[in-house]
């Protein structure tokens, strides 16, 4: 489809505003980028969407990874695996959501979005294990998470950093920090595979997403700065956000309601 310079300029925008949420809340703000693309930016294929949706996942996660790397946070042994795995079910839940209306894909992506929104209001606690490391007794949980995290990224084109976290704390032991840091490496590699899957079927603009991942960069520095202004609020600032998302899953569950 043909998009105009005010759409670039919209999802450069959407961009920013994603970005800002990622910084100021820590996780959960790109299950936005979907419903801004459709419904903000206007793109009216939700496969467009979910396409270059992904493509600007992998590369916000690729470059925050290199952040947390140099902090020394990563536990490569377990994120490799996880993310291996998970490359997997990534592919095979892309090509399902390809093959899958698009209306019905909205459907159902609003359901995920209430989860999310759900998950996003639980506290997350500080412990675990800093010394973890790949293991034998670790290494089937974390393929089996991997793969299912994995599948469910695909499907809805999504980082779903909401769900790996929690994957690589079950699977493993490892402190949220640790958990976070790992799994951008995890986001990279599912945001790829169903880049380049859709990318095959021609469900990418590539522009959009360059427009939208340097509206991203732009918003999380503002984003990270306030975090720490607030960061005695932060319990606050997830309600409110999870709330925001409940607001959005019920807009798109009410435009999508006679896909099902």
């Amino acid at each position: 489809m043909h998009i105009s310079l005010v759409q670039y300029a919209l999802g450069g925008v959407s961009g920013l505003f994603v970005g800002f949420i990622l910084g100021l809340v820590g996780g959960g703000g790109s299950i936005l980028a979907v419903p801004l693309i459709v419904y903000m930016v206007g793109v009216s294929d939700p496969h467009l969407a979910i396409g270059t949706t992904a493509v600007a996942v992998a590369i916000s996660a690729a470059i925050n990874l290199v952040t947390h790397a140099r902090a020394g946070i990563v536990k490569w042994g377990c994120a490799g695996l996880f993310a291996a795995s998970g490359i997997a079910g990534a592919f095979l839940g892309s090509s399902l959501g390809k093959a899958i209306d698009g209306q019905k894909l909205l459907f159902l992506f609003a359901l995920l979005m209430f989860v999310v929104g759900m998950l996003m209001l639980r506290q997350r606690q500080q412990y675990g294990q800093p010394d973890v490391k790949l293991c034998s007794a670790n290494a089937f949980k974390l393929a089996l998470l991997g793969f299912f995290t994995g599948g469910l990224s695909g499907f809805f084109g999504i980082g779903g950093g909401f769900l790996i976290v929690p994957g690589l704390m079950l699977a493993t032991g490892m402190p949220i920090l640790n958990a976070v840091g790992s799994s951008l490496l995890a986001v990279g590699a599912f945001g790829i595979t169903t880049a380049v899957n859709y990318a095959v079927s021609g469900w990418v603009d590539w522009l959009l997403a360059a427009v939208f991942v340097a509206g991203g960069i732009a918003g999380g520095l503002g984003g990270v700065k306030l975090a720490h202004d607030l960061a005695p609020r932060r319990g606050l600032l997830n309600a409110v956000f999870a709330s925001l998302i409940f607001v959005v899953a019920a807009y798109v569950l009410y435009r999508s309601r006679g896909a099902i």
